[in-house]
């Protein structure tokens, strides 16, 4: 069985993306190459997520066959949402490539939760509650906005880290690059996902889907159902 990488790539255009295969030891100078140089006169492609496979030419095929009416003529470019190709990319069995430092579990959950808060309508969305470790409660006011999750200025944080945060990378970077006047935030801080718009608030792990609320009182895992 031949053994070799599956990637996924994001390009300049939004929604448009690149799949394609490669050997193991080739696997870094092919993304030079194409993040440097383009594809198919299509600029600006990173690469988003990689997977070593057995039989990786008939699992290149399979993705094809899959994707076959998302594909542009004549290429390896895809108008397909990247985060369904990469829920599909690793649910595999092999060694993920890239990202380096989450797992595939992690990247599949991701993954999950950004296709799903597509369905979210943009408006403004709100979170109060009790964190354990504070004496005071986290509010929050969250804008949706062109597939953005934007904790607005004027969210009180808490400011202790709590325990079972097991990936604190992306928040501890969001909370230094912050500013703060008595745990109230000073300016609007951006978010892929609702999840890590909560998290961001009480320092700990959530699940934005039922901390956000609409104006009604309602979750906004609503929507998703």
């Amino acid at each position: 069985m031949a053994k070799g990488i599956i990637y996924v790539m994001t390009t300049v255009v939004p929604g448009l993306i690149k799949i394609g295969k490669t050997g193991t030891s080739n696997f870094e100078s092919r993304m030079y190459q194409l993040e440097r140089h383009g594809y198919s006169n299509v600029v600006g492609l990173k690469r988003h997520f990689a997977i070593e496979v057995d039989d990786y030419d008939e699992k290149e095929l399979l993705l094809q066959s899959i994707f076959s009416k998302s594909k542009l003529e004549n290429s390896e470019l895809f108008a397909l949402d990247v985060n369904l190709v990469v829920q599909l990319l690793s649910s595999f069995e092999g060694q993920q490539i890239y990202p380096e430092n989450t797992t595939k579990d992690e990247v599949f959950d991701d993954a999950a939760e950004k296709r799903g808060a597509s369905v979210i309508p943009e408006g403004t969305y709100y979170m109060k509650r009790k964190v354990k470790i504070w004496d005071k409660p986290v509010t929050g006011k969250m804008q949706v906005k062109n597939g953005k999750f934007i904790v607005l200025k004027g969210s009180v944080c808490c400011p202790i880290r709590g325990a079972g945060w097991t990936s604190t990378k992306q928040i501890d970077q969001k909370r230094d690059a912050s500013s703060f006047i008595d745990d109230v935030l000073q300016e609007d801080v951006e978010f892929t996902s609702p999840s890590l718009a909560a998290a961001f608030l009480t320092y700990k792990p959530e699940n934005g889907w039922t901390e956000w609320k609409t104006a009604e009182g309602k979750p906004i895992d609503i929507f998703r159902k």
